[in-house]
């Protein structure tokens, strides 16, 4: 069989484009691990449109449950799929995952990225408990306290400006003697009275009893061992992501960060009958609505593009 269109991704992206190609009546396969995305770990989104404050999981489970609703028999849906290729045939093109290969005229991809993880003792095992890699679902359960960001480019500093605003303090942790953030936003950022910045620091431990109290660092300029400990209730790691896109490199082009380059306008990427919306682009901003909201403009631009052939 071969499909109008092939989704790959089940975050709010994925949903979105199958909800819209389900109402659209394009005959579709949905491809993907599980629902959810990257903010199936928060504990509290309060920033979902619609919805004043939804669990992670809960945002998983609607995404599931909406999808389901509109699919009847135009959306079949592959769960547990992990999409490993994909290939260019006589037709459009083939989907590989490690259980079946899927022929579709037209594909999106929607794989989202991962967050780097803080490879340092105690960070896995506070991770939720005060460690967080997403500003924006959890910021706001800091109010009024004294927190710590990872990091040093563009999203750290984002992070940070987005934290001064609830935050009684935001300390940015540095690796480097540079930021690698843009220098009008290190400047702006750092003239707020709350706000403070640490050059150098590389992370050594994360302590804590039920939930973070602490992240201790050393100085990277210095020969001896000696630690300094901040006293923190919230640590907000951003030191990258990584964008799942290694089963596409062979047909779309991407960026030195390994982000699927599209057109804003339409979300097609560098091939033909292929389209990316979310995370996995190299869009300049990431978050749960404006991924949904790209794919719903991919799947007018897709609708258009069959319908026109």
């Amino acid at each position: 069989m071969i499909y109008d269109l092939a989704i790959i991704g089940g975050g709010p992206a994925g949903a979105a484009a199958a909800v819209y190609a389900a109402r659209k009546r394009l005959k579709t396969v949905f491809i993907t691990e599980s629902f959810g995305g990257q903010s199936v770990v928060s504990t509290d989104i309060q920033n979902w449109i619609g919805t004043v404050s939804i669990s992670g999981d809960k945002l998983a489970k609607d995404l599931e449950a909406h999808t389901r609703a509109y699919a009847e028999d135009i959306v079949d849906i592959k769960t547990g799929e992990r999409a490993e290729n994909i290939t260019k045939t006589a037709s459009g093109f083939s989907v590989k995952t490690g259980r079946a290969s899927y022929e579709a005229k037209t594909v999106l991809i929607a794989t989202g990225s991962t967050r780097r993880k803080l490879q340092v003792p105690g960070a896995e095992e506070f991770e939720n408990k005060g460690i967080t890699y997403c500003a924006s679902c959890d910021g706001p359960l800091f109010a009024d306290q004294d927190v710590v960001v990872i990091g040093g480019g563009n999203a750290a500093f984002e992070t940070a400006a987005q934290l001064l605003a609830y935050c009684k303090s935001v300390t940015l942790l540095n690796r480097g003697p540079e930021f690698r953030a843009d220098p009008v936003t290190v400047q702006k950022i750092l003239l707020n009275p709350k706000m403070r910045a640490i050059r150098n620091a590389i992370p050594v431990k994360v302590s804590g009893e039920k939930f973070v109290t602490g992240i201790t660092y050393k100085d990277a300029e210095k020969t001896e061992d000696a630690e300094t400990e901040i006293k923190t209730t919230g640590i907000f790691v951003e030191i990258g992501l990584i964008p799942t896109t290694d089963f596409a490199k062979d047909i779309v082009k991407r960026d030195e960060f390994n982000h699927i380059v599209v057109d804003p306008r339409t979300q097609k990427t560098s091939q033909e009958g292929i389209w990316a919306a979310g995370d996995c682009t190299d869009g300049k901003y990431h978050q749960n609505n404006i991924a949904a909201g790209d794919a719903v403009k991919a799947l007018e631009d897709i609708y258009l593009a069959i319908h026109a052939k």
